[in-house]
């Protein structure tokens, strides 16, 4: 046992430097201050070492030892930030600075104390500082322990990539404390990991088996923290010694071979050039130790593809890395998790291991294993492009195949059905057992994993891992609270489920769960789960009815006596029951009813296995398929060989009778146990091939290429793995072959009947699916097409890949096998022993990948599905998507009741929920087919229930579709369907009962949220909608641009938006704001649903984008810094919720950052950072490299904010600024003296408002106040703006934009020039030196256009403009507004952006253009017009393109016979009296137009109530007077002049107060 001051002592390049121990810190100082004198020693280290009060037991230790052994002597310290984004030349001259300015010399002493990142930057500094000084590396992760501080590698980044800049400086002291390791995060204890393993599989293959056998322990204590995140190492402190000084050992001897890395260094760097090339896209969500264990296994499997590694090696590999919870692939879910879909493209890997350090010239090099411990040559390995390719990719192009003689032998992997028998018999039986030949697959793998945690066997390694020991505990097994998840291995879940009514409940747990992967999910179970409930066992499934996954009860267990099982489907069933009934309490008689079992000759294997354990099976003399099967225990034979997969040899015998060659399988002969061993006799021999089987071996010899034989008719029962091979060999023998017997690879890990059908197609071979089997027309190879675009796909299945390989290369060019990795579950080196045996041309394939990471594809037509609870409000927010996005709309419950013929309620009466339950998910994946695009597709409340079903939506929104979860209150919903809800039929519980056990499966299931406060009045329903029409436009792909020009946004530090008047107040809140901020951590409730109505809130009052922000306590907010469990929740709400902004800060860890700043979608991210105590000065290397961070996350906005304390800080403010602007930037000091800096910043400048609580941070200012600052410096410049027409004396402009300058501070003015001569206003107006632009009336809204050298889309249709403003050299931009002014009066009373209506304008004057145009522009169908004169409505009518749907109305007659209208204009003047026509035909149009809702703006505004509103009031119309119009024009104008819009109430005021 390792005890405290315990030190050993390693030798390197001569000198006994490296020293390890536990909690030797005085040991440490002590051996520092006596052996190495010095003026100066400085301590180096980050904040997380300070944080963990390492740094303050160290310079305490430090001082009581200077002032014992050197008093003269001085300490200092430094810390810099954590995280690889700070080892850069800023950091690293920040320290050099440090230390001049110290007075440190050349005999200072410099102490690194940290992980790589320390080690690594200040090794270089000790490197360089003074021509070089003295440096003792203090490692205090796993990693930096075992890799990166010995060694003498020191190193910098640049932006162009990781330690390209550095030296060999080697340290005085490696002094490697192991309790540092006390402190260290789990996962970066796992990632050190990847450097331990990988330095035992190169070097020490008795290190590697001890880390075998250490891998749960490990685990489970490094996962036990005290409350205050620390671990007690006792329990595996031997362990963890031996695994950091085994690693050193090695390390120290290959260093003091090959110090500047002449080639024996290269070995260290094993699993690095691929794993280098992953980080470099990965980082820094993934870490080094995970990128270098993905590599160690690419390039172990580079070794076995070359024919050099062991298939064994390589499992065990992938084993151990993935035994310590390291991934083995960027597939890997936890790798997938922290990446969030960063593709890693192979062109992209190959050009960054393209610079790696081990290359000579452009050969790139790799290190390639021979076996676990010893590498294939003393150096790296030269290896080709292609060959990576291979390595690299997820896809293969199979070249066609040499059409030359030639004799082979190829063993295939052990019998998978043999391996999972053995394996459960062994683990079953008491005593040692020693099994050779195991298959060593995913299957294997989970199935060893669940013997294990269930411990009923202890298992060891032999030969180099080609044989596996088990000592078995004699069935006693124990319950375990961990899932046991078995992918997609059907053989593995259907033992382990009777396995499972065999173990007892434990201290932890009384039962076991078994789950699966999606198809696992989807397979049969049921009959053998039917049969072990019969028998007693209490089996639950807690997803579908008779499929994983399911949970076993420790009660009762196997009664034994009687069992009826079906049998038709699996024989698994069966021999799951046989092999678990030795052990059930009474002698089991098992009876198998429904017909003949399918694959008997498995159930044979079985009863063959399991005699050579010690328990014979009888079979019954008296009933058909029945068996009796006694009590005892299995005895473990001392060896147990097991034979080749008689399925994987089908594949090369196949190759043989395809190309014509000759295949010799040795282990496999007429004495085999497998059915499948038959293949080549039964089905290669009738169709010309030469064979020969002895009874432990098969030839096939084929016939030359193009000369097989059809097959007419082949029950493969016996066989039925082995069809997939047979059909592809049918496919080129001309002629129809028939297959039957096979109906149970219906239910495999796909339906692989329907596959070969759909993939022969696709090389031109019919195939014809049969009840039980599949019909096949071959035709001459000659004739096969090769399949287009990305080739053939495997569906996850080993079967169907490993035959479509053999197809594909009978082809005249390559073929893409899609997904080849899926061959691991057999045949890990199938693709091996095809390139290497075979002698085959593969070349990876990667198909087009897009980057889920960055801002996705807009949605386009895609169909969007709407989900969320009965009275949600799905039909209604349906309607508004399909208004405003164009889609139709699809109720799913109408199409149910459709496909059905009658109504749900009935449906529900009669035949129950659960029938509805299994239709409904039906109906829903048709649904989805049907209406793949331009549909809003709104489902039933309930349609999360289904698993089936949830699988369909959690699919489509995995692969790019909205789904939509709609949520409102719930007291709402409960009170609604409570008391209002007859239509549907009535809940069977309680309603809140309901929605705890759905919420959480709409949140899984959907990709966006909307949810709707409560709304009590139609005004605040059609806000509502509204707010829904914006929000679907932005999460189907609209972003919110970035803002231009001088900007701000208002931080709200309300506690509950709807307390204090906020909502009432927020329009003049946010005056002259870009955005508004929300920020969370002020809120009284940090609540997920009460977030979310917070976030309705706002969108119901406000259609400013949104800023979401989260500021924690180290960053001046309110919210816990360390909760960040809570931060990704709550982030990733916000990206849920559609968001137009979030701020991240850049102090949250760099994976959870960079992780997070990924799953944007069509939000952008803000990256933050705050000093808010005044540390750093602008030009500290803190903030480069922060910016640096920003920039590496991919950040839309970085946002800086530092502590002023003099001006100067404003001045270091500007220059920073200056330096960086890659990025938009948003940089101001807080503070007193820091307001010069937030008037000068002029993208979205952070603002309060006087009549908010307080402000947000200390020194904000109004935009007022900004304003007001800015005119005062000189830097905004007062403008003349004027209004021009004839008569224009009693024009409301002057007093409407000189409130908006007085609200928000602005020092301009505006003022009248009446004339009726544009060229007046050329001369005296628009060539005035202080012009900021003009509002133009009649006469000259046409006059003006000629001045005017951009025109707006709205000017150039309208054929007029109202708007003139100057856009520099000396150009001027007109636009009209009038429509603006239209279409914001109707939004302003609630009227939806966009409609599905129909419009009308009364008018045919120049303001009926306007009105055209803003109807148009909200989505208008047809836009009706009448007018006294019918010439002038030709004339309005041929001024707009066809597609505006124009329709002049000139009788009384045509009004009666036109479509409901939802929107009117009114353009005819107020002030004169209607001619009587007129009026007739207005009274007609506005009485038939018979919409719901009505909305009519009239655009004169004297008198207030003219003719035509009081008429319409009086037809039921919902009235906007004209004035409004005025106002919103104005407003609209307003903005186009100064990018500020101005509070709504102040101006309107001004324009009706006259």
């Amino acid at each position: 046992m390792v005890e405290e001051n315990h030190v050993e002592t390693f030798e390197i390049l001569g000198k006994k430097t490296i020293r390890v121990g536990y909690r030797i810190r005085s040991y440490i100082c002590e051996e520092i201050i006596k052996n190495y004198a010095s003026s100066t020693y400085v301590i180096i280290t980050d904040s997380n070492i300070v944080a963990a009060g390492h740094l303050d037991a160290y310079k305490r230790t430090f001082t009581e030892t200077l002032e014992r052994l050197r008093p003269d002597a001085r300490l200092l310290t430094y810390v810099v930030s954590p995280g690889e984004s700070n080892k850069n030349r800023a950091t690293k001259a920040a320290i050099e600075d440090f230390l001049l300015s110290n007075g440190c010399t050349r005999d200072t002493f410099i102490i690194a104390m940290g992980g790589g990142v320390i080690g690594d930057m200040i090794g270089y500094v000790a490197a360089t500082f003074m021509r070089g000084v003295r440096v003792v590396q203090i490692p205090t992760t796993l990693l930096a322990m075992v890799d990166s501080s010995i060694g003498g590698k020191t190193a910098i980044d640049t932006p162009l990539g990781k330690n390209f800049i550095g030296a060999f400086w080697q340290p005085e002291y490696v002094m490697v404390d192991v309790a540092f390791l006390e402190t260290l995060p789990v996962r970066q204890f796992i990632n050190g990991m990847g450097e331990v393993i990988k330095t035992a599989a190169i070097w020490d293959a008795a290190e590697f088996d001890r880390l075998e056998r250490h891998t749960k322990q490990f685990l489970k204590v490094i996962n036990d923290r005290r409350a205050d995140g620390t671990v007690d190492l006792t329990p595996i402190l031997d362990h963890l010694f031996r695994l950091v000084t085994g690693s050193i050992r090695v390390k120290v001897d290959v260093v003091s071979r090959d110090e500047r890395e002449g080639g024996l260094r290269n070995l260290l760097n094993f699993g690095h050039s691929i794993g280098h090339a992953y980080e470099a896209i990965l980082t820094p969500q993934a870490l080094h130790g995970e990128c270098v264990s993905v590599g160690a296994i690419k390039e172990a499997e580079l070794a076995r593809y070359l024919g050099i590694l062991s298939p064994v090696a390589v499992s065990r590999l992938a084993s151990c890395f993935s035994a310590y919870g390291l991934p083995i692939s960027v597939y890997d879910k936890i790798m997938v998790d922290r990446v969030n879909g960063k593709v890693c493209p192979i062109d992209t890997l190959l050009e960054k291991m393209a610079i790696d350090k081990k290359n000579v010239g452009s050969r790139k090099r790799c290190v390639i294993l021979k076996r676990i411990g010893e590498c294939y040559e003393p150096h790296a390995t030269y290896v080709s492009d292609d060959d990576l390719r291979v390595m690299l990719a997820s896809d293969v192009s199979v070249y066609p195949f040499k059409k030359e003689y030639k004799e082979f032998t190829v063993v295939p992997p052990g019998s998978k059905s043999i391996s999972n028998r053995a394996l459960i018999l062994a683990a079953l039986g008491e005593g040692r057992c020693k099994l050779k030949n195991l298959l060593h697959s995913d299957d294997t793998k989970f199935m060893l994993s669940a013997v294990t945690a269930l411990k009923g066997a202890e298992l060891d390694w032999e030969d180099d891992g080609e044989t596996v020991v088990i000592t078995g505990h004699g069935g006693k097994l124990e319950a375990t609270s961990q899932e046991l998840y078995l992918g997609n291995a059907g053989t593995a879940s259907r033992f382990l489920t009777s396995l499972s009514c065999l173990v007892k409940a434990s201290e932890g747990a009384n039962s076991v769960v078994l789950t699966g992967n999606q198809r696992m999910q989807e397979r049969p179970n049921g009959p053998l789960i039917e049969a072990l409930r019969a028998n007693g066992c209490d089996i639950k499934c807690l997803n579908r009815e008779g499929s994983l996954p399911v949970r076993v009860l420790c009660e009762g267990g196997l009664k034994g006596g009687r069992i009826e099982l079906a049998a038709t489907v699996s024989s698994q069933y069966v021999s799951s029951v046989l092999m678990a009934a030795p052990y059930a309490q009474e002698p089991v008689t098992l009876a198998l009813v429904g017909g003949k079992p399918v694959s008997q000759t498995y159930i044979l294997m079985t009863i063959q296995m399991m005699e050579a354990f010690g328990v014979k099976v009888t079979m019954s003399t008296e009933e058909p398929y029945t068996y009796h099967i006694p009590k005892g225990r299995y005895k473990n034979p001392e060896e147990y060989i097991i034979e080749s997969d008689a399925s994987s040899a089908t594949y090369p015998l196949g190759f043989a009778a395809l190309t014509g060659t000759k295949c010799t399988v040795p282990n496999i002969g007429s004495t085999s146990l497998q059915g499948d061993s038959r293949f080549a006799v039964e089905v290669l021999r009738p169709m010309g091939c030469s064979v020969i089987q002895t009874a432990t071996s098969t030839t096939v010899q084929g016939p030359p290429v193009g000369n097989l034989k059809p097959f007419a008719h082949i029950d493969m029962e016996p066989m039925t793995d082995a069809f997939l091979t047979a059909s592809v060999v049918a496919a080129i023998a001309p002629g129809t072959s028939i297959i039957t017997g096979i109906a149970n690879q219906r239910v495999k890990e796909c339906n692989r009947i329907a596959a070969m059908r759909v993939e022969l197609a696709k090389f031109g071979v019919k195939a014809t699916e049969l009840e039980d089997g599949i019909e096949i027309h071959g035709i001459d190879y000659t004739k096969l097409r090769v399949p287009e675009g990305d080739g053939v796909y495997t569906y996850d299945d080993h079967r169907v890949a490993m035959s479509l390989s053999l197809l594909a290369g009978m082809c005249s060019g390559p073929v893409v096998v899609q997904g080849r990795r899926c061959t691991s579950k057999t045949w890990p080196g199938w693709w091996d022993t095809l390139h290497t045996t075979l002698g085959v041309h593969l070349v990876g394939h990667e198909a087009q990948q897009s980057d889920r990471s960055i801002v996705p594809a807009k949605n386009g037509n895609r169909s969007i599905i709407l989900i969320g609870m009965r009275a949600a409000g799905k039909s209604t927010m349906a309607e508004v998507v399909s208004q405003q996005l164009g889609l139709k709309l699809v109720d799913l419950d109408a199409y149910f009741e459709e496909q059905v013929g009658e109504s749900i309620k009935q449906f529900v009466q009669e035949k129950g929920w659960s029938e509805f339950r299994k239709k409904e998910a039906t109906f829903a994946e048709k649904a989805l087919n049907d209406f793949p695009e331009g549909y809003v597709i709104s489902t039933g409340g309930g349609i999360v229930e289904s698993e089936q079903s949830r699988t369909v939506l959690k699919r489509y929104a995995e692969q790019g579709g909205i789904v939509l979860h709609l949520h409102r209150d719930v007291a709402q919903m409960v009170q609604f369907l409570t008391e209002k809800d007859a239509v549907r039929p009535a809940y069977e519980e309680s309603i809140q009962s309901v929605w705890e056990r759905r919420e959480p499966w709409y949140r899984e299931c959907s990709n966006y949220l909307f949810y709707s406060p409560h709304s009590t009045t139609d005004a605040e329903l059609r806000q509502l909608k509204q707010a829904m029409g914006t929000f679907v436009t932005r999460i189907s792909g609209s972003t919110v641009p970035l803002p231009k020009g001088r900007t701000y946004f208002v931080c709200l530090t309300c506690p509950d938006l709807l307390e204090g008047g906020a909502l009432e107040q927020l329009d003049d809140i946010t005056a002259g704001c870009a955005a508004v901020e929300l920020r969370v951590d002020l809120l009284k409730s940090q609540d997920p649903q009460f977030v979310e109505n917070q976030i309705g809130l706002l969108r119901l009052n406000t259609d400013l984008p949104i800023i979401f922000t989260l500021r924690t306590v180290g960053q001046g907010g309110k919210f816990p810094s360390s909760d960040f469990r809570r931060i990704v929740e709550l982030v990733e709400l916000a990206f849920k919720l559609g968001v137009e902004y979030v701020d991240l800060e850049l102090s949250l860890p760099e994976g959870m950052l960079d992780t997070l700043a990924s799953k944007r979608r069509f939000t952008k991210i803000i990256g933050s950072h705050h000093d808010v105590s005044g540390q750093y000065k602008w030009d500290s290397p803190e903030w480069e490299s922060k910016y640096q961070l920003a920039v590496n996350c991919g950040v839309d906005v970085v946002k800086f904010v530092g502590t002023a304390t003099s001006m100067q800080d404003n001045v270091a403010l500007e220059n920073f600024r200056s330096q960086h602007t890659f990025r938009p930037l948003v940089a101001i000091n807080m503070g007193r003296v820091g307001q010069l800096s937030r008037a000068i910043n002029s993208l979205l400048t952070p603002v309060t408002h006087p009549l908010l609580p307080n402000s947000a941070a200390p020194g904000q200012l109004s935009v007022k106040q900004i304003n007001e600052t800015l005119t005062m410096i000189g830097e905004s410049k007062p403008l003349k703006f004027f209004i021009v027409g004839k008569p224009i004396t009693h024009s409301r402009s002057p007093a409407l934009h000189t409130a908006g300058y007085k609200a928000l501070g602005l020092p301009h003015t505006f003022n009248r020039f009446e004339t009726s001569d544009a060229a007046e206003v050329r001369d005296q107006v628009l060539k005035n030196a202080d012009f900021g632009g003009c509002a133009i009336t009649i006469p000259l809204k046409i006059e003006m256009l000629k001045y005017a050298t951009e025109l707006s889309d709205s000017a150039k249709a309208i054929g007029a403009i109202n708007t003139l403003w100057p856009v520099g050299d000396g150009k001027l931009a007109g636009t009209n507004t009038d429509w603006i002014g239209i279409k914001n009066s109707f939004v302003r009373n609630n009227v939806p952006s966009t409609i599905s209506g129909n419009g009308l304008v009364i008018g045919a004057g120049g303001t009926s253009r306007a009105a055209v145009y803003a109807l148009h522009r909200m989505g208008c169908n047809k836009i009706y017009m009448i007018n006294r004169s019918d010439s002038e409505l030709k004339k309005v009518k041929a001024q707009f393109p066809v597609s505006f749907n124009i329709v002049t109305l000139s009788t009384v007659e045509e009004i009666g016979s036109i479509d409901p209208i939802t929107l009117a204009v009114s353009t005819v003047p107020g002030n004169v009296e209607l001619e009587e026509s007129l009026k007739e035909k207005i009274h007609e149009v506005l009485g038939e137009a018979n919409s719901e809702e009505r909305f009519l703006i009239d655009a004169a505004y004297k008198p207030l109530e003219t003719a035509v509103l009081k008429l319409a009031k009086q037809l039921g119309w919902t009235t906007i007077p004209g004035r409004e119009m005025l106002v919103n024009q104005g407003v609209a104008q307003f903005e186009v002049f100064l990018g500020l819009r101005p509070p709504y109430q102040p101006v309107f005021d001004a324009v009706v107060n006259e």
